[in-house]
């Protein structure tokens, strides 16, 4: 009997749940994907948009919340998918837990990891969209640009994406008055 083919192991919640607090990854289709410390750029970003976006809400007196990575959101009630954006704007109170959030969050930023680009561009585009996320920035700090992406429409084919640079001011689509001017971020 020839011997058996060496199966890709499917890795749960559960195992997600149990990795070591130190251990940053997330679970995609049943796969981990482990992620290394972020670069002080990428932190810098982090933290000025964090900072912007949280003072609005303040200013505002707003329901949403922000949270910056580490956050885990499972995206879904019947999947085990669980990610950490970079930030998380959520306007559903229900959808916060104890470990974090459940359901999609309203709208996603990710900053771009030089190591695995594709991550965010294709395999989390793909994934925040099926959710039902709202609004997806990808912010891309080795190019100086930034897609905003409108996942509102049902069919990918009508989603609506806007480049942009850190030279310029861009609107939050799921607020009516808030602009964030990355050439004030000094980035």
């Amino acid at each position: 009997m020839p011997p058996a083919l060496a199966q890709e192991k499917i890795y749960t919640e559960e195992d997600y749940n149990n990795l070591p607090e130190t251990v940053r990854a997330e679970l995609i289709d049943g796969q981990l994907y482990y992620m290394s410390a972020p670069s002080r750029m990428h932190q810098e970003i982090l933290s000025a948009l964090h900072i912007r976006i949280g003072t609005y809400i303040l200013s505002k007196g707003g329901s949403c919340k922000v949270y910056p990575a580490p956050f885990a959101v499972k995206l879904f009630n019947d999947r085990d998918d669980t990610v950490e954006p970079d930030i998380s704007v959520i306007c559903a109170p229900e959808k916060l837990t104890d470990r974090g959030c459940t359901g999609a969050p309203d709208w996603i930023i990710e900053i771009i990891s030089p190591s695995n680009p594709e991550h965010d561009y294709i395999r989390k585009l793909n994934l925040y969209a099926d959710a039902g996320v709202r609004e997806y920035w990808i912010v891309d700090p080795r190019d100086r640009k930034i897609l905003v992406y409108d996942l509102q429409n049902e069919h990918a084919e009508d989603f609506t994406v806007k480049p942009y640079t850190f030279q310029d001011k861009i609107k939050a689509g799921i607020y009516e008055d808030l602009w964030i001017d990355f050439k004030e971020l000094n980035l």
